[in-house]
């Protein structure tokens, strides 16, 4: 069992933000559903808890109703093996969203997201710091990221 577990507060659409999410990750899955009963403070039969799976991380979302908001100050990080998969998550994540800069944005129930490539990190964490450098500049001109783009930085002589 996982000892720690994200707990992500919606107003009132947490059962839409899962079955979002659902279907962008494709190892994925619903855990289970807790209902509200009569004693409320939800409508009776409303979705009180979503017990989900994404990858290797359980998630809970409760429906708490208008009192606290995302911020981008808590994000989720996703690793990408290559361009498509950045691609793929950067299309489906900013959906009714926004996009940010450096590979961050905004999904359209608020909540942060950083779609990032597995190359990057290899390329910042290179032997040649001046060549990290000019990766990171590059980064810092990008939404999303482009691996040929970061690559060419890092080979510029």
């Amino acid at each position: 069992m996982q000892k720690i577990t994200p707990f992500l507060w919606f107003d009132n659409n947490a059962e839409e933000a899962v079955n979002f999410y659902l279907s962008i990750f494709k190892d994925s899955e619903m855990k289970g559903v807790s209902r509200y009963g009569d004693v409320g403070p939800g409508k009776p039969g409303a979705v009180m808890t979503a017990t989900f799976r994404l990858g290797n991380q359980e998630f809970t979302a409760l429906n708490g109703g208008p009192y606290f908001k995302f911020t981008e100050a808590v994000s989720f990080y996703v690793s990408c093996d290559n361009q498509e998969e950045v691609d793929w998550y950067w299309s489906q994540l900013t959906a009714g969203g926004e996009e940010g800069q450096c590979g961050w944005l905004k999904d359209k129930f608020g909540i942060s997201w950083q779609i990032v490539p597995i190359a990057f990190e290899k390329l910042m964490s290179g032997p040649d710091p001046v060549k990290s450098q000019r990766v990171m500049q590059a980064m810092l001109q990008m939404h999303k990221f482009d691996i040929a783009g970061l690559e060419r930085a890092y080979n510029q002589d």
